[in-house]
């Protein structure tokens, strides 16, 4: 599920954050050992490892919410499909899809138009159990009918309480985006055209109004950034831009997300009850809203030493974009899909900042994962940014196959989940929303304040371990580029084993104060590190 990462920014409590940002764009490079912070090494790693050093080209496929493959500071490093020419309308290469140049979109139709909201999986449970068990006497139900009843009914609560709850949201943070318009109109008057500097402020009695005192606030949070105001209208507009992405948020929950009636699928004009068909989709590869994938991709390959933007984990890659994740969850078939597109098409990592608490077509989903493993293709999925212990509760798609054959293998080999670090020291280290799981989590990666690319030509910081997946995804194609020889299940083996361990007791995620020791966050304990890693890969 796309997230919205940040849908409203008070301006009180901006100023110190921003600064703060500015000063943290690449410290997921960094190595602990000579910044005393733990990024993941890499800005090391090219000084005094790969320094003269030349690599191969790796492809890493980006399954997510498109790419703008036209970005400053990605358009070199987008994947080209050699096999196929641009704009004929001709299944070049025979894969199965028309002019892929830079991947596929899954949730396209051949009109050209695009999937943009959908619902969420639970909604979608809900609304195939509802016409069987809406009027259903639980008393005549068998075992199996039973297990399934229990279901329908635990969907049904949380679609129901959740819509009532974006509903409620909704109201909530429109009054409170009305009481600080109310409170910055009450100073404006009072200022009456005076400049807004903090002599000004200050001069103006504040009495018992809690109004005024709260227009104070504002301003002095944006004073204290030492930019200067323009206007009040200028204050008001920034509010209201703030606010704008909570009320799109909460009104697509109502709209879209826990709406049973809304379906987009006939957009894409597949058959959708085949889960294995090939070819539909289209190649409008960055889609209505690319900001998520975009940012993703240019954290693993953004260009380096371009001297504009920011740099990415790793050279010699080649970003083939997949587009998989609408503004609601992702569904399994598109899922299954992009997995099967990217291996076929050279991809020897495939990263996936995506999950949902709902697995309507599982099956599918681990019969591609089992083909990529074939492909020794490396998966990289995010832990998920529930504050849950994914060891208990599940965090779609998981590695875990739904089948267990008596003599088959139960977990994809080629698979790593990847939680998300603070820049913070101490206590503070994993980062507040990410899950954990001593067995289901391998490594944490910084998943915070990540400067990355935005579409057209922009640039942002974005947190979740959205972000920490891809950093580990760089990290693992610095060293299939420079050690090509070694397998995708030895490459997890040796970022897993070189991880920086940390030794400390840190605030469990999703609690106020229960300490537990790092190493029990995950299983290996530690944080990638790409100068371990490759000093690791040099020695096989």
């Amino acid at each position: 599920m796309k997230k919205v990462l940040f849908f409203f920014v008070l301006v009180l409590a901006s100023t110190g954050l921003f600064s703060q940002q500015s000063d943290l764009r690449a410290w997921q490079h960094l190595d602990y050992r000579t910044d005393s912070m733990y990024g993941v090494g890499s800005n090391r790693a090219y000084e005094e490892i790969l320094k003269n050093k030349t690599g191969k080209p790796v492809v890493v496929a980006i399954l997510d919410s498109g790419v703008d493959f036209d970005h400053e500071d990605l358009k070199d490093v987008m994947w080209v499909n050699p096999g196929e020419i641009p704009g004929n309308g001709i299944d070049d290469d025979k894969n199965g899809y028309v002019d892929d140049i830079h991947g596929w979109n899954f949730l396209g139709g051949k009109d050209g138009r695009n999937v943009a909201e959908d619902t969420y999986e639970v909604t979608r449970v809900y609304k195939s159990l509802a016409y069987k068990y809406e009027t259903a006497d639980s008393s005549k139900l068998n075992k199996k009918q039973l297990k399934e009843y229990a279901l329908y009914k635990k969907v049904k609560a949380e679609v129901m309480s959740k819509k009532e709850a974006a509903t409620k949201n909704y109201e909530r943070i429109k009054t409170q985006r009305d009481n600080l318009l109310q409170a910055l109109d009450k100073m404006e008057k009072l200022f009456d055209g005076k400049e807004i500097t903090k002599e000004n402020l200050d001069s103006i009695a504040l009495g018992d109004d809690s109004q005024l005192s709260l227009g104070k606030q504002i301003l002095e949070g944006m004073l204290a950034s030492e930019e200067k105001i323009e206007s009040f209208d200028a204050v008001k507009e920034t509010i209201k831009t703030g606010y704008q992405r909570g009320f799109e948020y909460y009104g697509n929950q109502s709209k879209y997300s826990y709406n049973t009636d809304f379906d987009p699928r006939s957009i894409v004009g597949d058959d959708y009850s085949n889960s294995y068909e090939k070819g539909y989709g289209n190649n409008t590869y960055d889609g209505p809203d690319a900001s998520h994938g975009t940012h993703v991709a240019g954290i693993v390959a953004a260009k380096r030493d371009n001297e504009i933007g920011m740099n990415g984990i790793a050279n010699n890659v080649k970003i083939m974009t997949v587009r998989v994740v609408p503004d609601g969850d992702e569904r399994d078939k598109d899922v299954a899909n992009g997995i099967i597109y990217a291996a076929d098409n050279g991809a020897s990592i495939i990263n996936m900042s995506f999950g949902k608490l709902y697995s309507s077509d599982k099956e599918a989903v681990d019969k591609a994962v089992k083909y990529a493993e074939k492909k020794d293709v490396l998966i990289i999925h995010a832990a998920g940014n529930d504050s849950k212990n994914i060891d208990e509760v599940d965090h779609f798609p998981v590695r875990k196959f739904a089948k267990k054959k008596m003599c088959g293998k139960k977990t994809a080999g080629n698979w790593m989940e990847v939680g998300a670090l603070s820049y913070k020291q101490g206590k503070e280290h994993p980062a507040v929303f990410s899950n954990y799981g001593q067995k289901e989590v391998d490594v944490f990666a910084p998943g915070v304040a990540i400067y990355s690319t935005t579409p057209d030509d922009q640039y942002a910081s974005f947190q979740g371990t959205s972000m920490a997946a891809p950093v580990v995804a760089g990290v693992a194609a610095l060293v299939r580029s420079y050690y090509p020889e070694l397998s995708a299940k030895e490459v997890k083996k040796i970022l897993m084993e070189s991880s920086m361990k940390i030794d400390a007791k840190v605030v469990l995620p999703g609690s106020a104060d229960n300490m537990v020791d790092f190493s029990t966050l995950s299983s290996t304990g530690g944080v990638v590190n790409a100068y371990n890693a490759l000093m690791m890969a040099g020695k096989k």
